[in-house]
């Protein structure tokens, strides 16, 4: 079945929303920088259009590199969560990486409890499909302890996954955490919920590109536009 074209009734081409988003999910700046980048270029973009182009498209760009380039992932998993300003309060970003650095997935929640921690791991381990993990590093947070049981309950005693709670073992995860939040700082913060989940879908898509971590994706700007418009052949 053909996908709608995304792109139906924008008044600039695709190959202009594509490198207005890039540039603001792959670089630390801000709208404004990027339609000021673009004015230089002699294209003339509002940057709420820009913001508007990263709410539709971050996510858009996500699915597609997920569903036709997801690749293999390891199975030993750090997770962590870390803090992101939401509407002038802070909300939680939930993070998994394997032990090469490679991104499991994310979930941005108004909570940090046992409810997310759940909602967070099901979601990694359906992202990740049949790289399930054998081993996961976590904090000393109860609600991760509470969560890996009952996963552990229904698979069980073969195929438990083995619960290591030790915060000195997580420094792959703090630091990347660490680059994540140098990428967010221009950004002092998002107004909502909606529009955080929307742009960190397409901020850490691109990381993941940069980093060569999808299937077909290798390293270098020249790879990463080049596989970025390939996501979006069908819509030529």
């Amino acid at each position: 079945m053909a996908r709608s074209n995304p792109f139906k009734r924008h008044r600039f081409p695709r190959e202009i929303i594509l490198l207005a988003v890039r540039w603001y999910c792959r670089y630390p700046l801000s709208c404004r920088d990027v339609r000021d980048m673009l004015a230089e270029r002699g294209v003339t973009v509002d940057a709420s259009t820009i913001h508007r182009w990263v709410r539709k498209f971050g996510p858009e760009i996500r699915k597609r590199a997920f569903a036709g380039h997801r690749s293999w992932r390891g199975l030993q998993w750090h997770t962590d969560e870390t803090y992101v300003r939401v509407g002038g309060r802070w909300r939680y970003l939930w993070r998994a990486v394997d032990q090469f650095g490679q991104l499991i997935d994310f979930r941005l929640t108004a909570r940090r409890n046992s409810k997310a921690a759940r909602a967070f791991l099901h979601q990694a381990r359906q992202t990740a499909r049949l790289y399930q993990p054998l081993t996961i590093v976590t904090d000393k947070a109860h609600s991760y302890a509470k969560v890996i049981s009952e996963i552990n309950n229904r698979l069980g005693p073969d195929d438990a996954i083995r619960h290591i709670d030790r915060k000195y073992l997580n420094n792959r995860i703090e630091s990347d955490h660490a680059a994540l939040k140098q990428r967010l700082r221009p950004m002092r913060g998002f107004r909502t919920l909606a529009g955080a989940k929307a742009a960190l879908a397409g901020i850490e898509t691109f990381r993941t590109i940069r980093k060569g971590q999808f299937e077909n994706c290798e390293t270098g700007v020249i790879n990463e536009i080049d596989f970025v418009a390939k996501l979006f052949q069908d819509a030529a």
